[in-house]
């Protein structure tokens, strides 16, 4: 079987003693399309909560009596990342797969069991079609409140902070806890209605959440107010293009 390979890479940025590189590797592989792609990044940060107070649920970093300075090697607000995406066109169907990994850098102990270690925050399969949208079953970004972390303007760099947990955490914060709440990554069936000249919506039941924050705001237990029923997100979503382009969305969850 023949396959072409086809790749591009955007290059390297340094920043703050640190590189990042993007990469895409496109491969015809039969009736699907397979795509590797990933980046790598790293800053040194530094950070000081003053005058935080740490609010329920929240993640963004609180100053304690003990600690409220963090210095830190770290990745930026976006990960490092390997995905694996495939795509088709079958049976009148669009069909595809993504499975990623987002490895941290801040952990010396490769045992370790904070947020540094490695990541799995896609595995899932959709299909549809643009004359009636289509479905998503497996584990994506939540719904609720996803379009504000995905619109970040710091999404590509530091963000603020390093958020609890100091240099054991996985990521900064961006604007997450001081501007917008964390969307989370979760287990979900999901269902985008197609573009209605710009206008779109997407609604799905969210897998429990199994775990809480503490009232500190700087522990995850395990064990508090576990979510014992499905969770219900949707979003709404309009983009328009001319003279003047933009979008308008909402959403809410349950």
């Amino acid at each position: 079987m023949n396959k072409n390979i086809k790749l591009a890479v955007a290059g390297a940025v340094l920043a703050l003693s640190a590189t990042a590189a993007n990469a895409g590797i496109i491969i015809p592989a039969g009736d699907w399309t397979i795509d590797i792609n990933g980046n790598v990044n790293g800053y040194g940060t530094y950070s000081r909560s003053k005058g935080v107070t740490a609010v329920t649920g929240a993640v963004a970093t609180a100053e304690t009596a003990t600690k409220n300075d963090n210095q830190t090697i770290n990745t930026g607000l976006l990960p490092a990342w390997l995905g694996f995406t495939g795509k088709t066109r079958q049976n009148d169907l669009d069909v595809e797969f993504t499975i990623s990994l987002q490895p941290g850098i801040s952990a010396n102990d490769v045992a370790n069991a904070n947020g540094s270690k490695m990541l799995n925050r896609q595995t899932y399969l959709s299909f549809g079609d643009k004359s009636w949208g289509s479905v998503k079953i497996g584990k994506d970004i939540g719904i609720f409140a996803s379009d504000a972390i995905l619109n970040d303007m710091t999404l590509l760099g530091v963000g603020s902070g390093v958020g609890n947990g100091g240099a054991s955490t996985n990521t900064t914060n961006g604007g997450i806890g001081s501007g917008y709440i964390y969307a989370a990554w979760k287990g979900q069936i999901a269902y985008t209605t197609p573009n209605f000249n710009g206008f779109q919506a997407t609604v799905g039941l969210m897998n429990p959440n199994q775990f809480s924050i503490d009232t500190d705001a700087t522990v995850v237990t395990g064990t508090d107010q576990p979510q014992d029923r499905f969770g219900l997100e949707g979003k709404a979503a309009y983009s328009f293009a001319g003279d003047v382009s933009g979008n308008l969305q909402a959403s809410n969850g349950h």
